[in-house]
């Protein structure tokens, strides 16, 4: 059976996590395996939340920790060499597995499918989601950013293709490397329809919003759209993070009712959307450069069958149809949001058949398309094209 490593040096992401971008990893292994290749994973992070058809996968951990050192900036440099360090390992071991092609996720300060594709002569995809050395230099630490630079030119050179998230990405990374140009397909998120099904409305209107709780996902306006909406429904949140404990404690003075579920595997996603009426995603405004995303969620509340309010930001104009699908709102307006809501909850009939389109419009998005988008005519199907 022809082989494939598929590489995840990046620490943030448990390869079975609760994360979206966990969700991704796992339907691109799914979908290599579906094409009849045997997968083997090469990660920084496992994670604990393995789904059963996943478990017969092999995983090679090797763990990066959080950094020591005096100070926090000591401790970023030390974290940015272990991770230099586990993904150099990581090519070892991906190597000596004897692949014929590599499939990473791009992260800081990998050269892992370098060094593989250069030693064994293989096919290389590299999948880039987020300008990341940009990104780590404005949210985070980044301290040998010359060298962050330097890992990223290698890695781009060696793939023999490059998978952008979206149009914005794809800039990021042309504008990096213009010479990789030709190589760079985008290439947005998908959605498993079989794992994702239609879903059936409660009795009472129910609002659902999934994501981790932190400032770029909005959920702070959509507690306050909740306290201006006109008609009454309630609000069921899926997932956690370091706004959890302050969102809480505002949902809680508006007196509302809001049910938090906490962060969930995968696998939970489905059974708690059941009941829900309408589906939220309700960014921020945020400055252009940071509208790179390819929305996960979006595309899973289309799968459920939900008609979706969103903000007009970014890709979504380019998901949700507005008036067929869903609607969009301005970014960071409760008002605006919370009277799309109200027209939903008040119209079942309508809210019905936006979410029927919503399902049928998520057909021409699998996540099988998207990896045949991928690898295009380099591999075919449980082989390397001749």
């Amino acid at each position: 059976m022809t082989k494939l490593a598929y590489i995840c040096a990046d620490p943030g992401i448990p390869v079975f996590g609760t994360k979206g971008a966990s969700v991704h990893v796992q339907e691109i292994l799914r979908g290599w395996r579906a094409r009849g290749w045997d997968v083997e994973v090469f990660c920084t992070r496992r994670g604990d939340d393995v789904p059963a058809d996943l478990e017969d996968v092999p995983v090679t951990v090797l763990s990066v920790g959080k950094g020591e050192g005096a100070t926090e900036l000591d401790r970023a440099a030390d974290r940015e060499r272990r991770v230099r360090a586990a993904s150099r390992e990581l090519a070892v071991r991906a190597a000596d597995s004897g692949p014929d092609a590599i499939y990473e996720r791009f992260s800081l300060f990998s050269e892992a499918l370098a060094e593989v594709t250069h030693g064994l002569g293989v096919p290389g995809f590299l999948e880039v989601n987020a300008p990341l050395v940009d990104e780590q230099r404005q949210h985070r630490i980044l301290v040998d950013e010359s060298g962050a630079w330097t890992s990223m030119y290698r890695q781009l050179r060696a793939a023999s293709r490059i998978a952008a998230v979206s149009e914005p990405v794809a800039r990021w990374v042309t504008a990096t490397l213009a010479e990789v140009s030709p190589k760079v397909v985008v290439v947005p998120n998908g959605v498993n329809l079989t794992r994702i099904q239609p879903v059936l409305p409660a009795e009472v209107p129910t609002v659902v919003f999934v994501g981790t709780l932190k400032p770029w996902h909005g959920v702070d306006a959509l507690l306050d759209a909740q306290s201006l909406a006109t008609r009454p429904w309630r609000l069921r949140i899926i997932g956690d993070g370091p706004m959890g404990a302050e969102l809480r404690k505002r949902a809680s003075g508006h007196g509302k009712d809001v049910e938090f579920l906490g962060a969930l595997t995968p696998a939970a996603i489905p059974a708690a959307l059941e009941g829900a009426w309408v589906a939220v995603a309700p960014y921020p405004e945020l400055p252009d450069d940071d509208q790179y995303f390819s929305p996960l969620k979006v595309y899973e509340y289309c799968a459920a069958g939900l008609p979706v309010v969103a903000s007009a930001v970014g890709q979504i104009p380019a998901i949700i149809d507005d008036g067929v699908t869903g609607s969009l709102v301005p970014p960071s307006d409760p008002a605006a949001l919370a009277a799309a809501i109200d027209q939903l909850v008040s119209d079942s009939e309508r809210a019905r058949t936006m979410g029927v389109a919503a399902r049928e419009s998520m057909q021409q998005h699998s996540w099988d398309r998207v990896l045949d988008a991928t690898v295009g005519d380099i591999v075919e199907r449980g082989k390397v094209a001749a």
